[in-house]
């Protein structure tokens, strides 16, 4: 490619182009949402591991997801939060790809998750006879750490891809944080497999998982309009909704970014979709089913009874 071409070795977030005064209310709102994120999900798991009456398959399912929000929030804000402080303060090549990568490892098995805790509450709700011994612990077990594994896989796919690409257009990601296509634009050779493996792969973990859960909720909702009692009705749409809520979130904004058509300003439109996909959504969810969930608010109650009591 020439001798005078110099490969990149870190790279500057561009982030969102604002003045130094909006960078540090967004600093202090994006902080506090971090806090709350982490507080929220920290919370989730810790009811889960503190009440023995939450030791369910769905229960078992909430906590991998809320550790997985944990995690997605940890992989991208602080980066976000230090460009709002400082702009010019670049990531090395190695902490770029290693973010890139934890984040689609994040995004596969939060994807795989959902989809589990959809298959959960159909046969929670469409054999109810059978499912404990359906969902068995060893089944809930392998079914959470393949979709660990296949997340971990899948990601280290793209990575393998990603790393043999010298990098010399530019050092600037117009990014706040390393997406991989906005990494893909700085390579200065073919990256036409990489790009038709984002594609793929997004095709796969979402389109697919998302149509999944479209076929069991039908299924589900079949199983509850034939429910005599108004109660029993009731009750089995409160154990869904929260799931529906949180799948609605992840998949909508996902597919929108990945699958979705391009027309308008797709890069801005993706930054700030991307920025409520990797921010807002792990906050929501904890909120999501805190507020919608009797049993986690019960649990929570007790929980700070006893705390008063001491």
């Amino acid at each position: 490619m020439g001798n005078n071409m110099t490969l990149i070795t870190e790279f500057i977030l561009l982030g969102f182009p604002l003045s130094p005064r909006m960078q540090m209310l967004l600093f202090t709102l994006f902080s506090l949402f971090y806090a709350f994120t982490l507080l929220g999900n920290g919370t989730i798991v810790g009811l889960i591991c503190l009440d023995s009456r939450l030791h369910t398959p769905m229960y078992f399912f909430l906590s991998h997801l809320a550790i997985v929000d944990i995690a997605y929030a940890c992989n991208t804000v602080p980066q976000m939060l230090v460009n709002l402080l400082d702009p010019a303060k670049p990531i090395s090549f190695a902490g770029c790809l290693t973010q890139t990568y934890l984040f689609l490892t994040f995004a596969i098995t939060e994807c795989l998750l959902l989809v589990v805790m959809s298959y959960d509450r159909y046969v929670a709700i469409c054999h109810p006879l059978r499912y404990s011994t359906i969902m068995s612990w060893k089944v809930c077990s392998t079914m959470a750490v393949t979709s660990w594994i296949i997340g971990v896989l899948l990601s280290l796919v793209h990575l393998v891809l990603l790393l043999p690409l010298p990098f010399c257009v530019s050092q600037k990601v117009n990014h706040f944080f390393c997406e991989i296509t906005a990494i893909l634009k700085l390579a200065c050779a073919d990256t036409h497999l990489n790009e038709t493996m984002v594609l793929a792969g997004a095709v796969s973990v979402l389109v697919g998982p998302f149509s999944s859960i479209v076929v069991s909720y039908a299924c589900i909702l079949g199983a509850i309009l034939r429910i005599q009692s108004g109660e029993g009705q009731r009750k089995a749409f409160s154990t869904c909704s929260s799931h529906l809520c949180v799948v609605g979130l992840f998949y909508g904004t996902a597919i929108v970014m990945y699958v979705g058509p391009r027309h308008g300003n797709p890069k801005e439109q993706k930054k700030y979709l991307l920025l409520f996909h990797s921010l807002f959504n792990p906050m929501l969810n904890p909120l999501i089913y805190s507020l919608r969930n009797s049993d986690v608010k019960n649990t929570l109650k007790r929980v700070l009874k006893i705390q008063r009591v001491f």
